[in-house]
């Protein structure tokens, strides 16, 4: 009998933990590196014990951002000792080693090549033989029942407070092929609602020249109303239409265009859109649009087109310079404006920022203030607008099921399509039939509402 040659052991595989903070562009960035690593031969670990190398990825926004990036930092070298920093607090990278020398490596915003390499460096594949048989997909930090579809990075605003082009840079369109075809892919998937995202979804394609593109044998364009409409013709595997919920979008002229694909069923009718303020004198300071009046008319002029059209913003309260007359206009405006959602932030400096440099600061306390105010106000309006639901049937995606309570009853939360995930609000449904499952979509009849969330239970055909 011949003698035989040992086994060769096949190398374990790496094990990379993630730790991604911030807004879901950055979440799509850490989704991106995953996959990268994956198909190098990694494989992930949920915890930091497991790890041969941790990933943070950083918010670096706000002040408030950097603290927790920062502890997240030490969180991770505390109990790994082995930790890669990554994103916008990437050009801090000075100030992350001084305060933790044993970072292994710090690279930028949206730089994947540069995070790849520096995990190969520290924690070498040791991809076997047999890894490359096993089919890659793409990894998802979110459900699997909808994705955000991020269309461009960086901006090219100057807006005093923000410090987005310093972190991430002008902005970069993708082609629109490229991002109808990642679209189309996960909609196979089994995504069931898109989030599009970008730092100005209304900006998209303006830095290509608006590029035309061959997509299923006809001619698209790189920009928002073109890709809207593309997206409003995906379907299903079971051949039903998606959600296509739009994001971060500027209100340019061409806003206007993309109402009636809401009003035809072919867009979710719900609209993300950055006002910040209200008052033309801190717009200006702020080097942000001013024609506040003119944003009243075509709200009004959209709701005529889409009456159920769902807006959200965001304010900044205590802006240097911010008077109570300018605060009391904002409020006024939002009388008269009715946005269905509406988030508040208290000002602050930026180290980078335009703003920091400008008169008038408003003092802690009276921005505390005004915050309380802005949110009572908001919260008063979304109250009226939610009850105003009472008793409409309303479509519902599902993201949760519970399990059976002592009756046998089952609950289940879910969203309306005037709410996205993780910053709207919730259904809560009762009673619902054991086959319900994430992701589905089914017809809900409101039953009740506080300020923020709606009660129903699955409507009976």
């Amino acid at each position: 009998m011949s003698a035989q040659s040992p086994l060769t052991a096949i190398p374990a595989q790496r094990r990379i933990g993630m730790v991604s903070l911030g807004c879901p562009k950055a979440l799509v960035d850490s989704e991106r590196i995953l996959t990268r690593l994956r198909a190098d031969g990694y494989a992930m670990s949920p915890d930091y014990a497991g790890a041969d190398v941790v990933l943070v990825n950083t918010c670096g926004f706000l002040d408030s951002a950097k603290e927790e990036s920062l502890a997240a930092i030490g969180e991770a070298i505390a109990e790994n000792g082995r930790v890669i920093v990554t994103g916008c607090m990437g050009n801090e990278a000075e100030a992350i080693r001084a305060k933790f020398p044993a970072v292994l490596a710090v690279t930028g915003a949206h730089q994947y090549e540069a995070v790849v390499e520096a995990v190969h460096e520290a924690a070498p594949p040791g991809q076997g033989p047999f890894v490359d048989l096993v089919p890659q997909t793409d990894i998802k930090l979110t459900p699997r029942h909808y994705s955000y579809l991020k269309i461009s990075e960086g901006c090219n605003h100057a807006c005093a407070f923000c410090i987005i082009p310093q972190l991430r840079g002008k902005l970069a369109s993708r082609r629109i092929d490229a991002v109808l075809r990642e679209a189309e892919k996960l909609v196979a998937a089994g995504t069931r609602e898109l989030l599009v995202i970008s730092q100005d979804t209304s900006a998209y394609g303006v830095d290509i020249r608006h590029e035309i593109r061959d997509w299923h044998g006809h001619p698209v364009r790189a920009h928002m109303t073109d890709l809207a409409r593309e997206l409003g013709q995906l379907r299903t595997p079971e051949g039903l239409t998606p959600w296509v919920r739009l994001h971060y979008v500027y209100p340019y002229p061409h806003v206007d265009d993309v109402i009636p694909l809401m009003a035809e069923g072919l867009l979710t009718p719900y609209l993300d859109i950055p006002f910040q303020h209200a008052s033309p004198k801190i717009l200006k300071a702020m080097k942000r649009p001013a024609n506040e009046a003119k944003v009243l008319e075509r709200l009004r002029n959209w709701r005529d087109i889409c009456p159920d059209i769902a807006i959200r913003s965001s304010f900044v309260v205590g802006f240097p310079g911010e008077t109570e007359e300018d605060f009391q206009y904002l409020l006024d405006w939002l009388d008269e404006a009715h946005l269905d959602r509406v988030g508040a932030f208290r000002f602050e400096p930026v180290e980078g920022a335009a703003a920091n440099d400008l008169p008038g600061a408003v003092p802690e306390e009276v921005k505390e203030e005004r915050y309380a105010r802005i949110m009572a106000k908001t919260e008063a309006i979304s109250a009226a607008r939610l009850s105003a639901k009472i008793g409409r049937v309303l479509p519902v995606i599902i993201d949760e099921v519970g399990e059976p309570d002592e009756d046998g009853d089952i609950g289940a939360t879910g969203r309306s399509q005037a709410d996205a995930p993780e910053i709207d609000g919730n259904v809560f449904l009762r009673d619902v039939p054991y086959t319900l499952a994430p992701g589905d979509i089914v017809d809900v009849l409101v039953e009740d509402a506080d300020a923020h969330d709606l009660f129903g239970v699955v409507a009976r055909g």
